[in-house]
């Protein structure tokens, strides 16, 4: 397993470095030691996406799937490869079928909404070809005549108040022009021929430049990008330039930032673009970043050696009693490694012996959720509802460990105690569990009623009342409650 985590993270950190052959090989290597491991086929896949590898993203995204069907980010995988494929209504369905496991979802409503955006560009470009990165000029109105053609040696379409343009603007617009329609073509080296003649004829104007980093971006050579729009910021704010197109070549900037991995170079140049012109985009991509940068953190921190220590220093604190300095050591050990289960019931135990109980029943389930198996997370969960003085949930607690194992000695006894309790104070029974509003709105319903008192003249009628799975909620409810009892 060791094995498996370390090429895991070796595959994040080329994926991070843009080494996606890298990342898919590390990943591929520790699929082989554990094919049953779904998080190895959802990051695999997020490798063939980025490389372009769509069909194979999409084969390891429907694996993740297949594995663990309720997890929404293998629906994000997938709907990135099919609309990596321009498969869009089956790409926004499958963020949809995610949204259904998990409706708040950032990731996969952005991507719902990247997909309307794409079939809006692809009906867009059926009437009007324009390269959607650059700054090209608006078609006239309907029904505007058009003006006389350009004399000159470029036939281009001008705006008739380009006429009256100085020499060198008419020119340069006109390079700009021929630059637009080269870089749809994706003829990359001819756009940048134009634009660098548009430079030459007009040199102030910011547009040129940030037409220059757009074809740098497209060929992925980012420090050129950057280097262009930096230079483009100067000449613009030199001059007095739009503050949108400031804000535009800021953004490119940190776009670039973000393809080359640099989350943080990314996460300032949005926020400089932010302070000069507020978009809802630049504010989605900057809260995208922000959530990756945090994530990095955190993976970075992640070291089982030193959460092994911690633990080792909270156990010793624990047994001297001194269970405040314990949790605080517990907690650092959380942090280093937090899918370890026996973590967090170490510091539930430290949260009991401190009257935490809310505290300590929230860490009893997230280890019972990240090991269902794992016999304490129960029995802890047990004794802290023992002392919140809920018996009845206790009791539900010490039945999942027997179910486990049902001769542990831990379990029994709390069982046993629980059981006691409500027999000997059934009063404090009704009346903990008439404070739970569901048991409340069940004793309210008349067709319960007529179950339960079904069920008090025949005990045996509760075996096909059970076979209703509505029904049968209810009466698991109630039984936990304490309110009926079965012996």
């Amino acid at each position: 397993m060791e094995k498996v985590n370390a090429l895991k993270e070796k595959g994040n950190h080329q994926l991070s470095a843009n080494n996606f052959d890298g990342a898919i090989a590390a990943y591929s290597e520790a699929i082989s030691l554990d094919d049953k491991n779904h998080v190895l086929y959802s990051n695999r896949s997020a490798a063939y996406a980025k490389a372009g590898r769509y069909q194979e993203a999409l084969k390891d995204a429907e694996k993740t799937i297949e594995l663990n069907p309720s997890w929404s980010k293998g629906y994000s995988r997938k709907g990135s490869a099919l609309a990596g494929l321009q498969r869009y209504q089956e790409a926004f369905m499958a963020y949809q079928k995610g949204l259904e496991y998990e409706p708040n979802n950032a990731t996969l409503m952005q991507g719902q909404k990247e997909i309307e955006q794409a079939v809006i560009n692809q009906l867009m470009s059926q009437k009007v070809e324009m390269p959607m990165d650059l700054d090209p000029q608006s078609p006239p109105p309907q029904g505007a005549k058009q003006p006389p053609p350009n004399k000159g040696p470029h036939m281009t379409n001008l705006n008739p108040e380009d006429e009256n343009l100085p020499e060198n603007k008419r020119l340069a617009k006109i390079e700009k022009e021929l630059g637009n329609a080269a870089y749809k073509k994706k003829e990359f080296e001819i756009a940048l021929k134009h634009y660098a003649k548009a430079i030459e004829h007009d040199p102030t104007d910011i547009t040129f430049y940030n037409n220059i980093a757009a074809v740098h971006f497209e060929k992925q050579d980012f420090q050129k990008c950057i280097a262009e729009c930096e230079q483009g910021i100067d000449i613009g704010r030199e001059n007095r330039a739009d503050f949108k197109l400031i804000a535009k070549a800021l953004t490119r900037i940190a776009n670039a930032h973000k393809k080359m991995g640099d989350w943080k170079s990314a996460k300032i140049y949005y926020e400089k673009a932010m302070s000069e012109h507020r978009t809802p985009e630049i504010k989605t991509l900057l809260s995208e970043v922000e959530k990756k940068i945090k994530e990095e953190e955190r993976k970075a921190y992640i070291d089982p050696t030193k959460a092994e220590e911690e633990k080792e220093l909270g156990n010793e604190l624990f047994k001297k009693g001194d269970y405040s300095a314990a949790v605080k050591h517990y907690t650092e050990a959380i942090k280093r490694n937090p899918d370890d289960p026996k973590l967090y019931s170490n510091r539930a135990a430290c949260y009991t012996k401190l009257a935490a109980f809310d505290l300590g029943l929230k860490d009893c389930e997230t280890c019972i959720k990240l090991d269902d198996k794992f016999i304490k997370g129960y029995i802890r969960k047990g004794k802290i509802l023992q002392g919140m003085q809920q018996p009845s949930k206790a009791v539900a607690a010490y039945q999942k460990a027997l179910e486990i194992d049902p001769n542990n000695a831990e379990a029994l006894e709390g069982y046993r105690a629980c059981s006691m309790a409500f027999h000997s104070n059934p009063q404090e029974v009704w009346k903990n569990a008439m404070a739970d509003p569901e048991v409340q709105q069940i004793l309210k319903d008349p067709a319960m009623r007529l179950i339960l008192e079904q069920m008090q003249s025949d005990p045996n009628a509760v075996k096909e009342h059970l076979k209703n799975p509505a029904i049968a909620d209810k009466i698991y409810k109630l039984l936990e409650s304490g309110i009926i009892q079965i012996h």
